[in-house]
């Protein structure tokens, strides 16, 4: 099948990868950065902690499955451009589902910006060596200004970007049945396998804007909180950190930026990775269970140690660089993981995390 779409990525240090568009024609900015994922592109699309980032696969082949609502992290395709090796136009897939459409199809509806055909290895090893840094992508029919390309991704500061009040929830939401034990989770970016493992778990789960006070999650009369996922530098969630604190009451359960906020409403700061932690195949090891676990993770910022108050522990470790993975109260039900439990399409060895916080409950 042809293809009359051109694209082209520049990098703010002036690197460029001219390739074949696919998606919208559209011309976005975001911070390029790369997830060794070998599938769930749908899930990593759609995933609020992505907001604000170029997506770059180090999979060659993206798309052979094609895409389906009900894999989807959120409603809308969250990634400002996507950046693969082999496009997939004819995708199958054998299981049933709902609005089943090509990843090209989905990504055009969505208004977001593809390119394929360029060499990814060239460009991962480029982010590796250098650290994530400002690009912009284009994907166009006849020419492309790649200086006014080079000049947008020179003028984005990603860290100054508060990007969870784009991707939070506006209003309360609603989810499982009534009656059990109810969970307030706040939103930062959160992604639905999260409320999915809550409800499978016969909780209530009241899903609430990132900018909800403590008292106004308590006036649900919730059994415990979750801190959820998201985008981003948390150092811009102050305010957000100072109302977790107030809630420790509480059981809670924080999820990836959710550990990061734990951390720094004690006190604690985080600081930004090179090239952060992004993929489903990063090892990680339950200091208290001495067992290694495989992992799905997705951020760029991590908890400084050194700076944690005596009353919390590291309680999990990545293998690969030695960074927190995992803090926890030495008294208080109160812990959280950096990498997501909730992953689809897996790995699934941390699930059991969502049954140690419904027994604290």
């Amino acid at each position: 099948m042809g293809n009359a779409k051109k694209a082209v990525v520049v990098l703010s240090d002036g690197t460029r990868f001219f390739g074949k568009g696919f998606g919208a024609i559209e011309k976005r900015v975001g911070e390029i950065v790369f997830t060794t994922n070998m599938a769930g592109y749908e899930e990593s699309l759609t995933d609020p902690s992505y907001a604000g980032q170029i997506l770059v696969s180090t999979y060659p082949l993206i798309g052979n499955y094609g895409t389906r609502m009900e894999w989807c992290e959120s409603d809308s395709m969250q990634v400002e451009g996507y950046c693969i090796r082999e496009l997939c136009r004819q995708p199958r897939h054998e299981s049933g589902g709902t609005g089943a459409k090509s990843l090209e199809g989905r990504m055009e509806d969505a208004g977001i910006p593809g390119i394929y055909g360029i060499d990814t290895r060239s460009l991962v090893r480029k982010i590796r060596e250098a650290g994530v840094m400002p690009a912009a992508i284009s994907v166009y029919e006849k020419e492309e200004d790649v200086p006014t390309l080079l000049e947008m991704a020179q003028e984005l500061d990603y860290s100054k970007i508060n990007l969870v009040e784009k991707v939070s929830a506006g209003q309360a939401k609603f989810y499982g049945k009534k009656g059990g034990k109810k969970i307030v989770l706040i939103d930062y970016g959160a992604k639905m396998g999260i409320v999915r493992e809550l409800v499978a778990r016969g909780l209530e789960v009241v899903v609430v804007p990132f900018s909800t006070s403590a008292e106004e999650a308590m006036s649900f009369s919730p059994d415990g909180v979750l801190a959820s996922n998201g985008p981003g530098d948390p150092a811009l969630l102050g305010k957000e950190s100072g109302e977790l604190k107030k809630l420790f009451d509480l059981p809670i359960f924080g999820v990836c930026l959710g550990n990061q906020l734990l951390g720094k409403a004690v006190g604690g700061k985080t600081y930004k990775l090179k090239f952060g932690h992004r993929g489903g195949n990063h090892p990680v090891l339950d200091l208290a269970a001495n067992r290694v676990v495989i992992t799905t993770q997705n951020h760029g910022y991590v908890v400084d140690e050194k700076t944690l108050p005596s009353e919390f522990e590291v309680t999990h470790r990545n293998l690969t660089d030695g960074t927190v993975e995992g803090i926890a109260h030495k008294e208080l039900p109160i812990f959280a993981v950096q990498y997501h439990p909730e992953a689809n399409p897996g790995p699934c060895d941390s699930k059991y995390l969502f049954d140690k916080f419904v027994k604290m409950l």
